[in-house]
């Protein structure tokens, strides 16, 4: 934390008080459509691992996933992602939010 920084970085004793935080921080809605295309191409990348046993697509899952993800942080919510402070929240909160997004809970 920068020592001359006023804004006290919140804590969290569980992901079920993280991700009310983690929906906060991708209010934008293009922000949420690139985690989405993010995600998606992850899971595209995982399977082509699988499917072709190239072990090079999993980098590229990563980058792919981060990518879109950070794009949408830098360009679009104007805000620092999430991974940098909280990694496994984070990693979690990417993945609650697709499934809330196929369910239909949060709007693309």
């Amino acid at each position: 934390m920068d020592p001359h920084s006023t804004h006290e970085e919140p804590h969290f004793a569980s992901f079920a008080e993280f991700y009310p935080y983690y929906l906060e921080e991708h209010r934008n809605l293009t922000s949420r459509r690139l985690h989405f295309l993010g995600s998606l191409g992850v899971i595209g990348c995982v399977a082509m691992a699988l499917a072709s046993s190239d072990w090079l697509w999993l980098p590229v899952a990563v980058l792919c996933g981060y990518g879109f993800a950070w794009v949408g942080h830098f360009f679009f919510e104007k805000n620092r992602p999430a991974t940098f402070r909280h990694p496994i929240y984070s990693l979690m909160g990417d993945w609650v939010m697709f499934k809330d997004i196929c369910a239909g809970k949060i709007s693309l």
